[in-house]
């Protein structure tokens, strides 16, 4: 029998995987295959919150494959070298794997071409609605800028999404490793798999997205961005399903789509950005240890910023407004490097992308793809208009759930501030100052 490879990499699910369908078509039977590559250990990104969603979407995925009469074959060691091994030893005719815009993913790419030669089919619009590199301004190799990106996406051709599987063979004559169990860093992480995202996408209404994806308290995000991640769920078939409902929720979805689509194209022509600044402002960056580990614990004696960094660490997730006033608490209050906040997000968020993550850092900091570098969002302003009545603050700083309304945002003003949590570590009164000093603005 005809044998074909499916190497999952961030597409871990049947609905709409090109990557399945296209080895599904070229073979009679199909090798599902993933590889736990040591590579992405050494490189830090091998954190409990992720292994343990990743060994769920295994799982699941795993599980749905059976049912289709397949099964998933897990190995050990780097991808392109097991995946050689098998095609060679199954004396398979094609293997299929998906595009990625990361460095590594770039080098798996490359020893896996080196070592199958015109065997390797890599597909490209697995991962994003629009491929990096497809959509590009004359005379340059990527937009920097979202607003033309986003007019240029918007009129791309988009694929139709595809159906999963109904039946599948796979090879008998293969082992599988048992899926690892891993304990999470946070002990709020949610389930993982393709089966947890779908009844999400499911469960959650897009009609109020533009109304509430900035609600602190309300809570109106998707929160499916772990599922988009690890590629549970397909961005095109958000993109479609929720253009064919239509409204001003979905459009606001789409464009957050697209946001994810342009930092992944900014990555794919620029890879160093993932370490360097994308824009250098000639920053000279603080070292405060001390106040690193009160940002990093949330004991900043801000409660708005310390919500935040609460939310993360008990889910490994947190409501991208409260990314954006930490992030900015962190670069430009403190005026410490982008990169050490970047990092701990990495270390705890279950979503944490490379390109999301590091270009939404830097957008912050001043020196990405913001046309408006010295961007300063105020935590008490922030507070005040996103969590208005203090819900969001009382929900994660348990030592101020008793100060009512939104007093608990300027605990420093009670008669008696409570004595468990910790004073400002700046001054309250000089916060939109500080970055103009440290850069000289003044």
């Amino acid at each position: 029998m005809t044998v074909a490879i499916a190497l999952f990499t961030q597409d871990l699910r049947l609905h709409d995987n090109p990557v399945l369908h296209a080895s599904h078509a070229a073979a009679e039977e199909v090798l599902p295959l993933f590889v736990l590559d040591p590579d992405v250990e050494a490189a830090g990104f091998a954190v409990p919150n992720r292994l343990a969603f990743l060994a769920d979407c295994l799982t699941d995925l795993d599980a749905a494959l059976r049912r289709t009469g397949g099964r998933l074959v897990l190995r050990r060691g780097r991808a392109a070298e097991e995946t050689a091994r098998l095609a060679d030893r199954l004396s398979a005719g094609s293997v299929h794997v998906a595009a990625g815009v990361s460095a590594f993913a770039r080098r798996r790419e490359e020893d896996l071409r080196d070592r199958l030669g015109d065997r390797l089919t890599v597909h490209d619009r697995s991962l994003t609605v629009a491929a990096p590199g497809t959509l590009t301004p004359v005379g340059k190799d990527h937009y920097a800028v979202f607003t033309p990106y986003f007019r240029a996406w918007q009129r791309t051709d988009r694929r139709t999404p595809l159906a999963a599987p109904r039946s599948l063979r796979t090879p008998d004559a293969v082992e599988s490793l048992p899926i690892p169990e891993v304990r999470p860093s946070s002990p709020g992480l949610p389930g993982g798999g393709e089966t947890a995202g779908r009844a999400l996408w499911r469960r959650w209404s897009v009609d109020r997205y533009a109304e509430l994806h900035d609600d602190l308290p309300g809570d109106g995000t998707s929160r499916l961005s772990p599922y988009l991640h690890f590629g549970c769920l397909s961005a095109t078939e958000l993109a479609h399903l929720a253009e064919r409902r239509g409204g001003e929720g979905a459009e606001a979805f789409v464009r957050q789509l697209a946001w994810r689509d342009f930092h992944h194209q900014v990555l794919a022509a620029r890879p160093a950005a993932a370490g360097d600044d994308y824009r250098s402002r000639g920053d000279r960056w603080r070292r405060d240890e001390e106040e690193f580990a009160a940002w990093r614990e949330g004991r900043t004696g801000f409660p708005i910023v310390d919500a935040g960094m609460r939310q993360l660490a008990h889910e490994g997730w947190m409501h991208n407004r409260a990314r954006l006033l930490t992030a900015c608490f962190l670069t430009k209050t403190l005026y410490q490097d982008w990169r050490t906040g970047a990092r701990h997000f990495l270390d705890l968020l279950v979503d944490g992308d490379v390109a999301n993550n590091q270009l939404n850092w830097q957008w912050v900091a001043g020196t990405g793809t913001d046309t408006r570098p010295n961007r300063v969002l105020n935590p008490l302003v922030q507070a005040d208009r996103f969590d208005p009545d203090g819900t969001y603050v009382r929900r994660w700083v348990p030592e101020l759930a008793g100060i009512p309304g939104r007093a608990v945002h300027r605990p420093w003003h009670l008669p008696t501030p409570p004595p468990d949590y910790p004073a400002p570590i700046v001054d309250p009164e000089h916060l939109t100052t500080r970055l103009r000093h440290a850069r000289g603005l003044d």
